[in-house]
């Protein structure tokens, strides 16, 4: 439930006074002493609480994992590895993709709205690229993936640009010299988030090189996010797009 229905709902009669004011309070927090799962993010913000698997135990995820999933039925985790993964096997719906490490749980699945696209620039940008894209699809929006589309063989990003033209939101993943977000988002109308990559030989120090191209792209309209922050993308791409389809609905 989200702000908006909440307040239909206290206007409407079906939640009371009270309730609507436990609700607006945050009073919804479970305290497993290593972890406060906040479970008013979801009132907050429209989406649940996301977990970053990496540097906690199994158990410690299949206890968050429990307690998100017990209130919606779903529940998403980044960074996640197959020992996580078996923590959570046993419970309903549970997914685990090792190329972009996501873990989830889906009891249900869900309407897919607009459209995100997510492009990279080489094969070996697929892992981020792909953490972002189960990262938007997740939270509900459509997801057009077009994949080793670097500009060192320009022609392969300028042969999908029709797919990406109704794209509300643009996610571009690249490492090396991290120029592909620049192209994109000199030849489109969409806001484009750029992903830098790890990727690269010495002097890429570890994808610095990428973000640095990034932060420092003269084509207007790009965002960039921290070094293979896939999830980071994703969820920002998934926002921008859930905001235009409230607005075309309303």
């Amino acid at each position: 439930m989200n702000l908006d229905t909440l307040l239909e709902d206290f206007r409407q009669g079906r939640v009371d006074a009270a309730e609507l004011k436990r609700q607006l309070l945050g009073q919804s927090m479970a305290d497993a002493g290593f972890a406060r799962v906040d479970h008013h993010r979801l009132l907050r913000k429209g989406q649940a609480e996301v977990v970053f698997c990496q540097g906690k135990t199994p158990e410690q995820v299949a206890h968050i994992f429990e307690a998100l999933a017990g209130r919606t039925g779903r529940a998403l985790g980044t960074r996640a590895d197959a020992m996580h993964f078996e923590a959570v096997r046993h419970m309903p719906g549970a997914q685990y993709d090792p190329l972009s490490r996501v873990l989830s749980i889906e009891t249900a699945p869900i309407a897919l709205t607009g459209l995100v696209a997510v492009v990279s620039a080489g094969t070996a940008d697929l892992p981020v690229a792909e953490e972002a894209a189960r990262t938007a699809e997740f939270l509900g929006s459509r997801v057009l993936r077009r994949y080793d589309c670097g500009v060192a063989g320009i022609h392969r990003v300028l042969s999908v640009l029709d797919d990406l033209l109704e794209a509300r939101c643009v996610v571009a993943v690249a490492g090396m010299d991290g120029a592909l977000p620049s192209v994109v988002a000199g030849l489109l109308p969409a806001p484009v988030i750029a992903v830098p990559t790890s990727v690269g030989y010495g002097a890429s120090f570890g994808g610095l090189a990428a973000l640095l191209t990034m932060l420092n792209s003269c084509a207007s309209g790009v965002c960039v996010v921290n070094i293979d922050n896939g999830f980071g993308a994703g969820y920002s791409a998934h926002v921008i797009n859930a905001q235009c389809e409230a607005a075309r609905k309303g």
